[in-house]
């Protein structure tokens, strides 16, 4: 790999049950806005495997878009634009007149402030197209739902790292959702105790 590309496990462990599941539930073509890319893993693998959609990868940091620019380079996908910095907390993230069929948003929730849950919801309003959706991954808690021993330890960690990070309960995050127009759609049970959430208009 070039120097400049980072390399994240979890990435590359989930990159493929993802795309599995974008390709069973999104249509065949449209314009996808990336939250938080990371290392940029998923948008190379994303965009390989949904030859009708161009993604726009951000991310909040910087030294970040080095290693996204560089896996699109590997891909050598025309469909990914050039990495740009995004930080959700932004009262602005894009000019307003930018819209997109799919804002995709993975393992952000839980190394982030609640209020970085609340501007995505309020951030994803904006920029999706009235038929948009606003897809999430990661870990989450749920009210009636065992929870594994595994995401037990797992938020407990978090916590001990940052006490403003944690494994978000669905239900707020369904009410932070609803504050901003946007509703659950569809759930998706993942591997590794995950899930893929699909939040829309209507």
């Amino acid at each position: 790999m070039p120097p400049a590309t980072a390399f994240s496990p979890a990435a590359d462990r989930n990159k493929a049950p993802i795309l599995a599941t974008l390709r069973a539930v999104l249509p065949t073509e449209g314009t996808a806005l990336e939250v938080a890319s990371g290392t940029g893993q998923h948008v190379a693998w994303f965009a390989a495997g949904l030859p009708g959609w161009t993604w726009q990868p951000t991310d909040a940091r910087a030294e970040a878009l080095q290693s996204i620019d560089a896996y699109a380079a590997q891909a050598a996908c025309a469909r990914i634009r050039p990495a740009t910095l995004l930080d959700v907390m932004a009262p602005q993230w894009l000019p307003p007149d930018q819209q997109f069929d799919l804002i995709y948003c993975a393992n952000m929730l839980h190394v982030a402030p609640w209020s970085a849950c609340i501007a995505l919801m309020a951030g994803s309003a904006r920029h999706l197209t009235g038929t948009g959706w606003l897809i999430t991954y990661g870990p989450y808690l749920e009210a009636g739902v065992p929870t594994s021993p595994g995401n037990l330890a797992f938020n407990a960690s978090l916590q001990a790292e940052n006490p403003d990070w944690g494994i978000r309960q669905r239900e707020d995050v369904e009410a932070v959702a609803r504050q901003s127009g946007l509703h659950l759609l569809h759930r998706h049970t993942m591997p590794a105790n995950n899930l893929l959430l699909v939040w829309a208009r209507r």
